[in-house]
C-alpha cells in the first residue's frame, strides 16, 4: 500500500495565499489556508495509507491531527522541494508514495485511494489542475531526476511534468483534473464543490 504526504506551509498571515490579496487581508487569506489545510489534512486521514507524512515549511500547530510524521522541507525552488519530499517519506519507509498540496481542499478520500490503489499496477499517477500545474503526484519508486528543473507555477507545467514522467517511461494513471484555490473566483468555486467543508464554512464566515 503506498503512503500519502502533503507538503504544505505553516498558515501564517502574509506567508500563504498572498495572491487572495486582495480582496482578503493577509489574516484572512491565511484564515483560508488553514482551512484548506485542514480539509486536506482530514482527507488524507480518512484514506487507508501505509503511512501519512506532512512536508512542512514552518511549525505545526492545533490544526494538525493525530496520525502523521512531520518532516521538514527541504531545497530551494519547488522542484526540489517536491523531490524532497518524496525522498525523505520513501527513506522513513519504503514504499510507493503520493504526494498533494494543501490547495484542494475539495480532494476526497475516495480520489486518494484511486491514487494509492492505482500504483499497485502504474509506476506514476498524475493529477492536473486547472491552472496548467498538478495538483497530485504519485512514485511507485520516488526518483529525483523525475522533478528537478520541472518549471513550477508556468502555464505548462503539468505538461511538462507529464512529459518528463513519460520520458522517463512509465505507466501513468490519469485522475481527474481539479481547482487549485490560488485567487479569490478560485475560492469561490472550489467552495461551491464542497459545501461542507472548513474552507466553505471559513469563506461563509468571511462573507464572501
Amino acid at each position: 500500500m503506498a503512503q500519502i504526504v502533503i507538503i504544505a506551509k505553516e498558515p501564517v498571515a502574509g506567508r500563504v495565499k498572498t495572491r487572495l490579496t486582495p480582496p482578503y487581508s493577509p489574516d484572512q487569506a491565511a484564515a483560508l489556508a488553514e482551512a484548506a489545510l485542514r480539509d486536506s489534512l482530514l482527507a488524507v486521514s480518512e484514506t487507508p495509507a501505509s503511512q501519512r507524512v506532512l512536508a512542512l515549511d514552518g511549525l505545526p500547530g492545533s490544526w494538525l491531527p493525530p496520525g502523521f510524521v512531520v518532516i521538514p522541507q527541504r531545497g530551494s525552488g519547488l522542484d526540489e522541494r517536491l523531490a524532497a519530499a518524496f525522498t525523505d517519506a520513501y527513506r522513513l519507509q519504503p514504499e510507493p508514495v503520493v504526494l498533494i498540496g494543501m490547495d484542494t481542499p475539495q480532494v476526497t478520500p475516495a480520489l486518494l485511494r484511486e491514487a494509492v490503489d492505482s500504483l499497485e499496477c502504474h509506476d506514476a499517477v498524475f493529477g492536473p489542475a486547472a491552472d496548467g500545474g498538478f495538483w497530485l503526484l504519485g512514485l511507485h519508486e520516488p526518483d529525483p531526476s523525475l522533478l528537478h528543473g520541472v518549471p513550477m507555477s508556468h502555464p505548462e507545467t503539468g505538461k511538462l511534468q507529464l512529459d518528463r514522467l513519460d520520458g522517463a517511461g512509465l505507466t501513468v494513471h490519469l485522475m481527474p483534473e481539479l481547482t487549485d484555490v490560488d485567487t479569490a473566483a478560485d475560492a469561490i468555486s472550489v467552495a461551491a464543490q464542497a459545501t461542507d467543508s472548513h474552507f466553505a464554512n471559513t469563506l461563509r464566515e468571511l462573507g464572501r
